[in-house]
C-alpha cells in the first residue's frame, strides 16, 4: 500500500463516489472533478431510420460498444417501437459486443452474441476477433452503436474492408451546466497542487483542454500536467492523452478503476522521483 498522501485530481464523472472510495483506500488525497454530462437525444430520428432497417432484415450486423450506449438505445427505440419487436429483431442479427459492460445488458436482453473483443476492449479486438473467427465484413451492413463520439477509425477500417457502416447515436457527451470544478482543477494543476492526473475517458481529455483553452492557460496547463503523473485507464484514453501532446506515465491493464487506483498509486512515488 502507498502511505504518502498523494494528491489525486481525477476526472470521473459517472462514478464518482466508487472513485472516492478507491483513492482514499489506497491512501491517496482525492480532488473529484465533475467533467461531463451524458445527454440523450430526444426525437432522434436515426434511431427510427434504423429500426426500419432492422425490421426490414437490411442490417447484417450489430456492434454494441458500451453497456450504458446499448440501455439508452433501447430507451430511444421504446419511444417508437415495442421492446419485444426491437429484441425479436436484434436477435437475426450478428450481435458483436466490446466488452464486458455491454455484454451484461445484452444477456439481460436474452439477445445472442456471436463475438466479444478480448481486454483491452477497443475497437482494434473487435476486428482481431472478426479476423481470428475468419468473419468477413465485406458486403456486410453493419451498424454501430456510438458512445457519445464518432469512432472514425473504426469506421475507416470496416469502409476499407467493403463493409456499409451506419453509427447510431443516442447521447452525447456534454460539459456539466456548472464548470467551476473543471476551471478550478485546470488552475490548480498550474499552481502544482496534484501528483496524479487521473483519466478514464477519452472525452475528459478533450474538456479539460476546452476548459483551459476557455481560460486562455492551455499551453500553461500543458506543460504542468507532465509535471504530474498522468494515469489513463486504458488504450483509447492514452491515444487521447498522446494526441494532446502528453506523457501516458500510467495505463491501467485491465482497463478498470480499481486496478487503475491501486496499481497508480502503488507506482506514482518511483514516477514522480523520476520527474523530479
Amino acid at each position: 500500500m502507498n502511505d504518502s498522501g498523494l494528491r489525486v485530481c481525477s476526472f470521473e464523472s459517472r462514478k464518482q463516489d466508487a472513485m472516492q472510495t478507491l483513492i482514499e483506500r489506497n491512501q491517496g488525497i482525492p480532488t473529484l472533478v465533475h467533467s461531463m454530462d451524458e445527454i440523450p437525444l430526444e426525437d432522434n430520428e436515426q434511431v427510427k431510420a434504423f429500426c426500419d432497417r432492422l425490421f426490414r432484415g437490411e442490417i447484417d450486423v450489430m456492434v454494441f460498444l458500451t453497456g450504458v450506449g446499448a440501455t439508452a438505445l433501447l430507451q430511444a427505440v421504446e419511444v417508437y417501437y415495442s421492446r419485444e419487436q426491437f429484441l425479436d429483431a436484434l436477435r437475426k442479427t450478428i450481435v458483436t459486443v466490446r466488452g464486458p459492460k455491454p455484454t451484461v445488458v445484452l444477456r439481460n436482453w436474452e439477445v445472442p452474441i456471436h463475438y466479444s473483443a478480448p481486454e483491452p476492449n477497443t475497437w482494434h479486438e473487435i476486428i482481431s476477433v472478426w479476423d481470428e473467427q475468419q468473419f468477413s465484413v465485406t458486403g456486410k451492413h453493419i451498424v454501430v452503436q456510438e458512445y457519445g463520439k464518432p469512432v472514425q477509425e473504426f469506421y475507416d477500417e470496416l469502409r476499407n474492408r467493403g463493409a456499409q457502416v451506419t453509427p447510431i447515436t443516442v447521447y452525447r457527451w456534454a460539459l456539466p451546466e456548472d464548470t467551476s470544478g473543471l476551471r478550478n482543477a485546470v488552475h490548480a494543476t498550474i499552481r502544482g497542487d496534484y501528483d496524479i492526473l487521473m483519466f478514464t475517458s477519452a472525452q475528459q481529455v478533450a474538456h479539460v483542454l476546452q476548459i483551459a483553452e476557455e481560460e486562455q492557460v492551455r499551453d500553461d496547463w500543458l506543460a504542468a500536467a507532465p509535471k504530474t503523473m498522468i494515469a489513463s485507464v486504458g488504450p483509447a484514453c492514452s491515444d487521447a492523452l498522446r494526441q494532446a501532446g502528453l506523457p501516458v506515465d500510467f495505463e491501467s491493464s485491465p482497463p478498470k478503476m480499481g486496478p487503475l487506483v491501486k496499481n497508480a498509486l502503488q507506482t506514482a512515488p518511483e514516477i514522480l522521483a523520476q520527474k523530479r
